[in-house]
């Protein structure tokens, strides 16, 4: 609610109604899961406590509700075809969530838009932390970064961890690894860029070398908002999405803003 009432965006309310439609009855024939008061009297007054509680705290938002008969987590794909941002919590209810993944984790697998994941409570004047890589995802995550800390008028860190090598010296000790200059170049150009594009916020930068989980893990005790990217990789997105993103769905101490590759392609 806070980032739609600083952009000027309305607001949806989603919910995910995932009992079957039909289920058996006792004589081999089908009939509704549920009677359809249960939607209207106990779903339907659950969001308008919802909206109302919203409307209360941000008079200035558009704040619509829908519910749907679904899964959660194919809803929220769905719905981020036309949205501008997803905004979910870290733990799911699904009743397969063991078979399938959180929804948090599918979400972020295969939506269209960014998406938030809303963990721990952060204090306000608490940074906002850009985790990225040498891959083309990074400009979209540290443009995300930039605006979230000018909007609350916070510092913005960028992080760039390489795994340390496995190389063994010729003492058969194993060998440091340092960050070269040629690697080095195009993150301290990036950080450049972002500090000339908002001027307005205090950007700090740290290249180091650690296991890129590792070091965003600690980075997220001390932020109030993490932002990272995320690849897939063939038909078997949600599979393959990115060990780092996984990571850091489970264990982050703040929220975290996922930037999805499909905004590359768009």
């Amino acid at each position: 609610m806070t980032e739609a009432d600083r952009t000027g965006a309305p607001v949806e309310l989603l919910y995910a109604d995932e009992s079957p439609v039909w289920t058996p009855i006792g004589d081999g024939s089908s009939g509704p899961a549920r009677p359809e008061s249960y939607v209207v009297e106990v779903i339907g007054g659950m969001m308008e406590r919802a909206v109302t509680a919203a409307r209360r705290t941000h008079p200035m938002v558009e704040v619509t509700v829908k519910t749907v008969r679904a899964f959660p987590a194919p809803a929220l794909i769905d719905r981020s075809r036309r949205a501008r941002l997803v905004v979910i919590g870290a733990r799911g209810h699904s009743a397969v969530t063991d078979l399938l993944g959180s929804v948090s984790s599918a979400v972020t697998a295969h939506a269209h838009c960014p998406v938030v994941v809303v963990r721990g409570d952060a204090p306000a004047a608490a940074p906002v932390v850009a985790g990225i890589d040498g891959s083309g995802l990074a400009s979209p995550v540290l443009d995300l970064a930039a605006v979230q800390a000018s909007a609350r008028r916070v510092p913005l860190r960028v992080v760039r961890a390489w795994s340390p090598a496995a190389g063994i010296g010729t003492d058969g000790r194993q060998e440091a690894r340092a960050v070269l200059e040629r690697e080095r170049g195009p993150f301290d150009a990036l950080v450049t860029l972002v500090s000339d594009t908002f001027p307005e916020i205090k950007v700090e930068a740290e290249a180091l070398v650690e296991h890129p989980a590792a070091a965003l893990t600690r980075e997220s005790d001390t932020a109030q908002l993490l932002v990272v990217g995320s690849r897939g990789l063939g038909p078997v997105r949600g599979l393959l999405l990115g060990s780092v993103s996984q990571h850091l769905l489970r264990h982050s101490a703040c929220t975290v803003a996922v930037v999805h590759d499909t905004l590359m392609r768009a």
